[in-house]
């Protein structure tokens, strides 16, 4: 079942301009999926679909199968569209977003595999992301300060 929920999910993705989670779930309700909004979540994660800006200045999911190094660039490029600041708070690291990217963002920071990042957690415009010490969330945020200002 979720393996065709996930190629309904790509093709919804690639036929729509799809915004947001619930947008997702909305249209996967009317093909006949039974799903939750923690289901849509999941299933973003594990797919690794990331917001792409279009031409109308809407942010839209894709799915893409490229590899790795194309994708690294392509996660670092989502970090600089949606990065808004960055705080620290002992070992969380605290990422605001612009409105409705923090969970292409969290993805992002999730398939750059940074050893130090325990996980994240997103809501609609903040990321928290759990780091394994306060220093590491220190040099992380320093490190990822640099990599999102570097044009």
């Amino acid at each position: 079942m979720k393996r065709s929920r996930h190629d309904k999910i790509i093709e919804l993705i690639n036929n729509n301009v799809i915004e947001t989670q619930e947008q997702l779930a909305s249209l996967l309700k009317e093909s006949g999926y039974d799903v939750t909004q923690a289901t849509v979540s999941r299933d973003i994660r594990q797919m690794k679909l990331s917001k792409q800006v279009t031409e109308d200045g809407k942010q839209k999911y894709v799915y893409s199968t490229a590899d790795s190094e194309a994708m690294q660039d392509k996660y670092i490029s989502v970090l600089r569209a949606g990065y808004a600041s960055m705080d620290v708070a002992q070992n969380i690291l605290v990422i605001k977003t612009v409105s409705g990217m923090a969970m292409a963002l969290a993805t992002a920071i999730d398939a750059l595999n940074i050893p130090q990042v325990v996980g994240c957690i997103a809501g609609d415009d903040t990321i928290m992301v759990a780091i394994k010490s306060n220093e590491d969330a220190l040099n992380l945020m320093e490190d990822l300060k640099k990599l999102i200002e570097y044009r």
